[in-house]
């Protein structure tokens, strides 16, 4: 597989991408054989310009009896929508649109930085200066170890966009912080249920008020998904009535509380595995 680039090559702008992403001519490259769906690493080409992205084609997803309406590939774009409708871009470009394989989302690739530590495993009961607890893991040979996340402003906004899209499987390898400091998050295929089904590994801030920030980019959202509004019109060729319904009312119940949620208590907060 040929090393990625993060950044659109040349010429590009970030405004480019997009068009990039829905018009170019995609060509497999690869495929990511760890990952439970069909997901492709592609490059795509338009007008001189070239980028990696990766490609999910909705003939590869496996049916999942708890999401029966609508596709992964869907929910996967919709997500990126009411990233950009927080103003945190913590979402890479994605769009849906037809390929190799028939329609599904296309993403820009993004490369991680190796080195940038936002999770850890510690022996100690308390997580440490700078880190959030986030329960205790089973590490082998009858031994556990607290999980614990970074206390970093870029995660915390992740954790209430996921508990805005209801993000049922937030996982550490699906956080990909870049050399230049950014932040990105992907693999948002389960999200959007109406019912409640958030489970992520970044519960550290449970309880605790929101920050000023987030309250501006929820009220942000809330104005965006009255009826007749663009973002709403969007998700509503992409979700079902009920699941942009339910999200309205968590954006709503968010902003009432004024605190990041709680786990429910019905089943395991944390996913399995983690990483």
């Amino acid at each position: 597989m040929p090393a990625p680039e993060r950044i659109p090559t040349g010429r590009v702008s970030a405004g480019d991408v997009l068009t990039l992403l829905t018009k170019g001519e995609l060509t497999v490259r690869g495929q990511v054989r760890e990952a439970s769906n069909a997901v492709l690493f592609c490059s795509v080409a338009y007008e001189g310009d070239e980028v990696h992205c990766v490609y999910k084609p909705i003939a590869g997803e496996r049916p999942l009896w708890d999401f029966p309406d609508g596709t992964l590939a869907q929910r996967e774009v919709a997500a990126y929508e009411l990233s950009e409708a927080t103003g945190w871009g913590l979402v890479p470009p994605t769009v849906l649109r037809d390929g190799p394989y028939g329609q599904g989302m296309v993403q820009l690739w993004i490369e991680a930085d190796p080195e940038a530590a936002l999770l850890a495993l510690v022996e100690d009961e308390e997580p440490g200066e700078g880190w959030k607890a986030v329960g205790f893991a089973d590490v082998g040979e009858g031994r556990t170890a607290l999980l614990v996340h970074a206390d970093d402003a870029r995660l915390r906004r992740l954790a209430v966009l996921d508990a805005v899209i209801n993000n049922g499987d937030r996982k550490g390898g699906h956080l990909l912080p870049t050399a230049d400091g950014a932040l990105y998050a992907i693999d948002h295929g389960v999200t959007f249920n109406a019912e409640d089904k958030l489970r992520t590994l970044l519960w550290g801030w449970a309880g605790e008020p929101l920050p000023e920030e987030a309250t501006r980019a929820l009220a942000s959202v809330a104005a965006a998904l009255v009826d007749g509004a663009a973002l709403a019109a969007r998700l509503a060729e992409l979700l079902t009535p009920a699941e942009v319904a339910a999200v309205r009312d968590r954006v709503a119940a968010l902003l009432s509380s004024g605190t990041h949620p709680l786990p429910s208590g019905e089943w395991p907060a944390i996913p399995w595995p983690p990483v």
